[in-house]
């Protein structure tokens, strides 16, 4: 006896979802329940795997990149989990460094950060600069320039940018950073951008573009639409929800969105 094709197995060369996966009895196969623990099992892992910041340091150097290590307020990977308040603000030696820094405003600070993913960011935040730099360069000599240090932060979140951006003066901030593993993506890399950055400013505040990755938004793709945001954030004075990614409509690549009030 022949058995009957599943419908929903041809879409599965379309996608890492976890789509089609079939069942036995009321359970699922044995093969997809082993494909699930060992997803679940680089998730886990790439919350836990260090940062090689020097490492990363020493690769950008080659490129060109002036970059500087720093890290949060949190001692410890465990107390970086525990604790995300500590991880959104800078360690007292990283933050003295920063305000002793003789260096003049830049218009872009840029912060490789660890996040839930080191190896996203070990694997994927410089091609991303590598792709971004030319774009910066052909918005005009200013931003190119005035492009601020990169600086490798280790225990970080997205937050720790403000507080780094108002120490440099940076007109933008812009955190690379590894997000959260999914059964898929162990090595998704974010990339948030805050214009006018200072402590305390909030989530809404920020535009985000997210999945960077091979498997996901290609390096080049995501490059091009940060540099639109940024060039849309410094006509409008802002980012967040007062400016709506319309980097994929050209006719309207000139006027970013403004919100409407009252």
């Amino acid at each position: 006896m022949s058995s009957t094709p599943d419908p929903w197995s041809a879409l599965r060369a379309h996608t890492a979802a976890r789509i089609a996966l079939g069942r036995a009895g009321v359970s699922l196969p044995t093969a997809e329940w082993l494909r699930f623990a060992q997803a679940h099992a680089l998730a886990r892992d790439a919350v836990h795997a260090p940062f090689d910041a020097l490492a990363l340091a020493d690769e950008a150097a080659l490129q060109d990149f002036d970059c500087t290590v720093v890290e949060s307020a949190a001692p410890d990977r465990a107390g970086y989990l525990r604790r995300p308040d500590l991880g959104r603000r800078l360690s007292p030696r990283s933050a003295a460094l920063l305000a002793a820094w003789q260096r003049p405003a830049c218009d872009l600070a840029v912060v490789v950060a660890d996040g839930l993913s080191a190896q996203a960011a070990q694997r994927h935040a410089l091609p991303l600069l590598l792709e971004l730099r030319p774009r910066l360069e052909a918005q005009g000599a200013s931003v190119a320039m005035h492009l601020g240090p990169v600086l490798l932060a280790r225990q970080a979140r997205v937050a720790l940018g403000d507080e780094v951006g108002g120490l440099l003066r940076a007109r933008a901030v812009l955190v690379l950073i590894g997000e959260r593993p999914g059964l898929s993506s162990p090595d998704s890399l974010g990339a948030y951008l805050t214009w006018a950055p200072r402590p305390g400013r909030s989530d809404a505040e920020r535009n985000c573009v997210s999945n960077i990755r091979p498997q996901g938004l290609a390096c080049g793709e995501a490059a091009r639409k940060i540099a639109w945001l940024l060039g849309a954030a410094r006509r409008l004075g802002g980012t967040g929800v007062a400016l709506k990614d319309e980097s994929d409509q050209p006719a309207l690549a000139g006027a970013p969105c403004r919100t409407i009030e009252g």
